[in-house]
């Protein structure tokens, strides 16, 4: 199988100029939301433009949205937040955190982040409560499966990316290997395939865990997102689009 990308696609560069930008998610409303972590800023790119979405933003990292289109933010400063619709900002998880790196909105209303320093990953439940369900020694990026069955987890320290089944009430199975990379962030699109920020590019994995190829990226990667067909990129730096030929997975 080929790579879903036309062979005259490349990436655009859109925005450039940051500590360490990530965490790319694409709201509803027709904007993409990222962090730059190492200044502390929730950057919004809307039409072309570049603004501050927020300051002061406690190093966050991974962003996605729920089904209220509210922004859901893993805090590297040791904590998860929910920002309101009127802009204030609601703690979801903080309790004996260390370092939130990313984070997933399930469709049952459950909210999945990791802690890297902490070594695992966690689940918010529709109920509120927190809880560990999987331990690894790097947990970094993660991302659901198409029809909401599996949790990927990628694995920073160790390097590899595994597969958990989600039990019903919303915990992990033990993890199966999926693919022997060492992996910052990641996606699936519709199709299942799986989209990850590797050390040379991003590469993208069959459901099966078979190798489709690779988009080459000026930086080492840090995480990607969609936004219908189009699939965002971010490295230390910049950030960048290109089209492909299948739509991300929405959870939202």
């Amino acid at each position: 199988m080929p790579l879903p990308i036309d062979t005259n696609e490349k990436l655009q560069q859109i925005a450039t100029g940051f500590g360490l930008a990530e965490g790319p998610a694409y709201s509803r409303r027709g904007y993409l939301l990222f962090t730059d972590i190492r200044n502390a800023r929730i950057h919004k790119w809307e039409k072309g433009q570049l603004s501050v979405f927020r300051e002061n933003s406690n190093r966050a990292n991974g962003l996605t949205f729920d089904h209220q289109g509210r922004l859901l933010v893993a805090e590297g400063g040791g904590r998860v937040t929910r920002t309101e619709k009127n802009g204030s900002i609601t703690v979801l998880a903080e309790t004996s955190l260390q370092g939130p790196n990313d984070i997933v909105y399930a469709i049952d209303g459950s909210i999945y982040f990791t802690d890297l320093p902490k070594g695992r990953v966690y689940q918010i439940t529709r109920q509120g409560q927190v809880r560990v369900v999987a331990e690894t020694a790097g947990p970094n990026g993660l991302a659901l499966s198409p029809n909401q069955q599996d949790l990927y987890v990628a694995d920073y320290k160790v390097g590899g990316v595994k597969i958990h089944a989600i039990e019903p009430d919303g915990s992990l199975q033990a993890g199966k290997a999926f693919a022997p990379l060492t992996v910052d962030g990641l996606k699936t699109d519709e199709a299942g395939n799986v989209w990850m920020a590797s050390v040379e590019g991003i590469e993208v994995y069959t459901v099966h865990g078979e190798p489709l190829g690779k988009i080459p990226t000026p930086e080492r990667p840090t995480n990607c997102g969609f936004s219908g067909g189009t699939l965002y990129v971010t490295t230390p730096t910049s950030v960048y689009q290109i089209q492909t030929k299948t739509f991300g997975t929405r959870t939202f």
